[in-house]
């Protein structure tokens, strides 16, 4: 049982082994390719023109069809970093309003949890395991949800979010609604324009060019964060366990909140500080009620991707947006987390529909599917 492949064990040494700073200095040319990618993304829209983009995001106007254009979205990349990125990028360049986009925000914050939940799956065959990683996983799905169903009526009605945003961006960059001097801009700014001479030199232009901008954006993106969230997992992976467990011993939920929070700035991925807590919960190591504040942390701690975005764009309407998605997040957080009744909530309904879910194991597929896939699917074609 403990032989393994030595061509894979010789692969995992040469990750490991690479100088911490050569690492270090990846993730920051990673960085710079993905926003260089976010800045394509903007461009690419304003090429394609505003009719032609309102078609492909024509009923995103209503709120809940926005919701689940958000969550379906991020279902489908498995990443809330890239589908937020992306509508950072649509404020930019003016396609979608910043309104419009709150709600797609909402959608993609609740997506997100697809991942662990699904990691839960893998422990289906073991009962107990599956009951307690289960429950593991679906404690952040309510959380989400019962977010979601607090918030969007508020923010819908009072413009709670999108107003404190909107205050934020004015203080930080000011006011006026005009690109500022973003230093990050600047600085993707000439391999935007290298990439879009090349495309030009290829005989793209028009439609055409703005399509293949979009694509290369999205490339780019896609590959940065992946390579990052990779290299940073190599980088702290043995710290992320230890400061979790460190941080669940001192028995405090503000410590728990604060570390699940800097655990996913590090590693620019909520769904490895989640995923990690999946097997501990599975095992018994760690308990629900433990892991529960971490995970709020790690809701807070993905929102850093998309302020980067923001600040790459140059568009106080896009930090807005990016600035609404970590004040929905916090605003969750000081809604539910202070009152004992309302803390216990999700926790409460995790733990009901892990023992359904244990006694008939294919209520949890049916689970995942039902609330990742078909619903939002629906809603998406229902309301277009």
């Amino acid at each position: 049982m403990t032989n393994s492949s030595p061509a894979l064990n010789s692969e995992n040494s040469n990750e490991r082994g690479m100088p911490t700073l050569v690492r270090a200095l990846l993730v920051i040319a990673l960085l710079y390719l993905f926003l260089t990618g976010v800045e394509l993304l903007g461009g690419g829209f304003k090429s394609l023109g505003k009719d032609l983009v309102d078609g492909l995001f024509k009923g995103v106007s209503n709120p809940i069809g926005g919701l689940f254009v958000g969550l379906l979205a991020t279902v489908l990349v498995q990443s809330s970093s890239v589908s937020t990125s992306v509508i950072v990028g649509l404020v930019a360049s003016g396609v979608v309003s910043t309104s419009d986009a709150v709600p797609m925000i909402m959608g993609a914050n609740l997506g997100t949890t697809v991942t662990n939940t699904l990691a839960s799956l893998g422990h289906v065959r073991r009962d107990i395991e599956f009951r307690r990683a289960f429950a593991a996983a679906t404690v952040h799905d309510f959380f989400n949800i019962l977010a979601v169903i607090v918030f969007l009526p508020i923010e819908l009605a009072t413009g709670y979010l999108s107003s404190s945003a909107s205050w934020l961006t004015e203080r930080v960059i000011g006011s006026s609604g005009a690109e500022f001097k973003s230093p990050l801009k600047a600085a993707v700014k000439l391999p935007a324009t290298w990439v879009k001479e090349l495309l030009s030199h290829f005989g793209a232009h028009g439609d055409v060019k703005g399509g293949l901008m979009i694509g290369v954006g999205l490339l780019f993106i896609f590959l940065a964060l992946a390579y990052i969230t990779k290299n940073m997992r190599l980088l702290v992976a043995d710290r992320v366990e230890v400061a979790i467990n460190r941080a669940l011993g001192a028995g405090s939920g503000v410590v728990a909140i604060l570390i699940g929070a800097i655990i996913t700035i590090s590693v620019q991925s909520s769904s490895i500080t989640t995923s990690v807590l999946v097997p501990l919960a599975a095992s018994g190591v760690l308990t629900l009620e433990n892991i529960y504040p971490v995970t709020l942390g790690a809701n807070v701690g993905t929102t850093v991707t998309a302020l980067l975005a923001s600040l790459a764009t140059g568009s106080p309407a896009a930090v807005t947006v990016a600035l609404v998605h970590t004040l929905f997040n916090i605003s969750g957080i000081l809604a539910f987390y202070p009152l004992s009744r309302l803390r216990e909530l999700p926790i409460k309904m995790a733990n009901k529909l892990s023992d359904i879910a244990a006694e008939r194991r294919s209520l949890a597929l049916i689970y995942a599917l039902t609330m990742f896939v078909v619903i939002p699917l629906l809603g998406v074609l229902v309301l277009r």
